[in-house]
């Protein structure tokens, strides 16, 4: 089974990654939309949407995206998008204030399996936050480069006096992904149908599908209520 969260073979220049985000700071930061999920001030900047608007920060699948304004003026976020060889949905950067949670939910067909891959590269952090996937605390550190199955329950609490601050990107599984992935130790070949999961995660993820019911979800609950 693959790992439920994997750290890529490069990182990035936090010196960089810090001034372009100087740049967004000067931009409002939009409150996430999912106030059910957090405690605190959990907010988000768009530096690529489905309106083309840096405040935008809602995402649905298969739809089309492109870059905000704002993204033109930060060359290093640019660069790092263009090293990943595949399309992207959306790009952010996210922000957790200090003494915030963002409580234990999952992200429905967000798993490489699914043929989509988020990836997190902290710009701001430290060792007071405390960011967890499958019950596995994940150790991001400024400038890595990070993918987690966030089909799996997952949770972040910002126990420090600073934000944490990520820059966030959406992207679409293809052959140069999957030979990357394959170099990780993945299982390219591996279908998110045949993953066993514990019966309190089987609850989780169920119980988060109902809440924004779709075709797409009502399927998987069907799937996994069979198992």
């Amino acid at each position: 089974m693959n790992p439920s969260s994997s750290k890529l073979p490069v990182s990035f220049s936090i010196d960089r990654l810090q001034n372009d985000l100087v740049v967004c700071e000067n931009d409002l930061w939009t409150p996430h939309f999912n106030t059910y999920r957090y405690e605190g001030n959990w907010t988000s900047i768009s530096l690529r949407s489905q309106s083309g608007l840096a405040d935008d920060i809602l995402s649905f699948p298969n739809a089309a995206y492109k870059n905000t304004s704002l993204l033109d003026r930060c060359e290093y976020f640019k660069e790092i998008m263009d090293w990943f060889q595949c399309e992207k949905e959306a790009v952010r950067l996210l922000r957790l204030d200090p003494k915030s949670e963002i409580k234990e939910h999952v992200d429905n067909d967000t798993s490489y399996e699914d043929g989509f891959f988020r990836i997190h590269i902290p710009i701001i952090t430290n060792d007071d936050v405390f960011f967890y996937v499958d019950k596995k605390r994940v150790p991001m550190q400024m400038g890595e480069c990070w993918y987690a199955n966030f089909q799996l329950p997952h949770s972040v609490e910002n126990k420090s006096a600073e934000p944490r601050i990520h820059f966030t990107l959406d992207c679409i599984r293809n052959d140069w992904s999957d030979e990357l992935f394959t170099k990780m130790g993945f299982d390219i070949n591996e279908s998110s149908q045949n993953k066993q999961y514990s019966d309190e995660m089987k609850q989780q993820i169920i119980a988060e599908l109902s809440r924004n019911p779709s075709e797409a979800g009502d399927k998987i609950i069907a799937n996994l209520q069979s198992k």
